[in-house]
């Protein structure tokens, strides 16, 4: 059988599908150096469960994780959300028979979290460690070949530096994600708006194998025009800057847009929610930008990034830098602005996109559906080119990675035995 992809949901599917004894092939876009697809930028992974452990404290029962999921998205298919809440239980356990590790809960190395485990390395480990274990169970990489188009019979048409390959396998597992890295497909969806946003994973997720899937009459799941986007410091690159460039601050200072005009945040989120609701507000302003400004108050709470703010020694020199009228910017940080500045500190900001919200449909097993939700034979979805079904609206943190390992595991072994019959 043939698995598409080599992030964390192909590499589960690649794995459980071995296991379970089939053959398999698994066809990467991404060169080795960028194996892993965004698991690579993954920290921590959202699971349920009944009890503390070494690794997670307090409980988060089944039936709780079930609720969240349903309160953030309420249209999210009841047939994927109860086996992701119930299967994400097994997740530390199956994770770690398959060699990767888990940060052990020890004094204050870690933040307080009840509904997710934090994996030791980060996910650039976890990616490492499933390579190294489908390698020994017998899997073949082919890295830097892409999965164009597929077949219901078992038919995929590969794409590399040798050309073009017509291949046949007992089934095909799309594990590719969205279309995040693909800039004429974000701006088909989003419009001008597309221009200020930054692509926060690997620069391999173009779509094409999703696009190959829906014209080939999958049903369609979520919505191209939705995302899931985060604020990002403006100097991160254009394409995989990972978690490292996500933006904070809004709360403690002040932010204005391109033109000086304050950019609130009406819902007044806290806790990681803050992250995407930024991402929504930025790529709502003008240009896709916006500027947080800090006074020493604010900067102390920020704490250390990777992109250090700029240092303004006095108003002039902010409106200077951003551009803006002296006298206009004068009066509205002090009706509006920190109070203990300046100097300023400034951050600024553009949306990030994580993924995209168009997906394809599928079961619990990860066979893709038509329209008349019956199964195309001998295809199946895992990861992030399904998970729109289950994931929409207000995102939870972690659960994307437990998308990608428990669809990856249920689709692998349902694979496996569709290619074994």
């Amino acid at each position: 059988m043939l698995v598409a992809g080599g992030g964390l949901a192909a590499l589960c599917a690649a794995i459980a599908a071995r296991r379970a004894g089939a053959s398999v092939w698994m066809v990467d876009a991404a060169p080795e150096a960028l194996k892993g697809g965004n698991a690579r930028h993954g920290r921590n992974i959202r699971v349920a469960h009944d009890g503390p452990s070494a690794f997670v404290p307090d409980g988060y029962p089944v039936a709780e994780f079930e609720a969240d999921l349903r309160r953030a998205d309420p249209g999210a298919d009841p047939a994927l959300v109860a086996p992701l809440a119930r299967d994400s239980r097994d997740l530390p356990r199956w994770l770690t028979a398959q060699g990767v590790a888990f940060q052990p809960r020890a004094g204050d190395a870690l933040p307080y979290s009840r509904r997710t485990v934090f994996l030791l390395g980060g996910g650039t480990a976890m990616v490492n460690a499933l390579a190294r274990t489908a390698g020994a169970l017998g899997v073949r990489v082919l890295q830097g070949t892409a999965v164009e188009e597929v077949a219901p019979d078992g038919r995929a048409v590969l794409c590399g530096d040798g050309g073009r390959t017509e291949v046949t396998a007992g089934a095909v597992v799309a594990g590719t994600g969205g279309f995040q890295a693909n800039r004429a497909w974000v701006r088909e969806a989003f419009g001008s708006a597309a221009d200020g946003v930054l692509n926060r994973g690997t620069p391999h997720a173009d779509g094409r194998l999703l696009r190959a899937l829906l014209d080939l009459g999958a049903a369609p799941a979520g919505d191209a025009a939705h995302a899931h986007l985060v604020a990002v410091d403006a100097r991160a690159p254009a394409d995989d800057g990972g978690i490292v460039t996500r933006a904070d601050g809004m709360a403690w200072g002040l932010v204005l847009d391109r033109d000086g005009c304050p950019v609130r945040d009406a819902a007044h989120e806290t806790g990681s929610a803050r992250y995407s609701g930024w991402g929504r507000l930025v790529a709502g302003c003008p240009g896709g930008i916006a500027h947080v400004i800090l006074d020493d108050a604010g900067l102390a709470r920020l704490g250390r990034r990777v992109y250090a703010p700029r240092i303004m020694p006095e108003t002039e020199t902010l409106a200077r830098a951003l551009a803006l009228d002296p006298a206009t910017l004068a009066d509205t940080l002090r009706r509006e602005g920190p109070p203990g500045g300046p100097p300023w500190h400034v951050v600024s900001i553009r949306p990030g996109l994580t993924f995209t919200g168009l997906g394809v449909r599928t079961d619990a097993d990860g066979r893709v559906l038509d329209a008349a939700r019956a199964p195309l034979p001998s295809l199946f979805a895992a990861g992030m080119i399904m998970a729109p079904a289950v994931l929409g609206g207000r995102y939870l943190s972690g659960t994307a990675l437990t998308v990608c390992a428990v669809f990856g595991r249920r689709a692998g072994e349902a694979a496996a035995r569709h290619a074994l019959a």
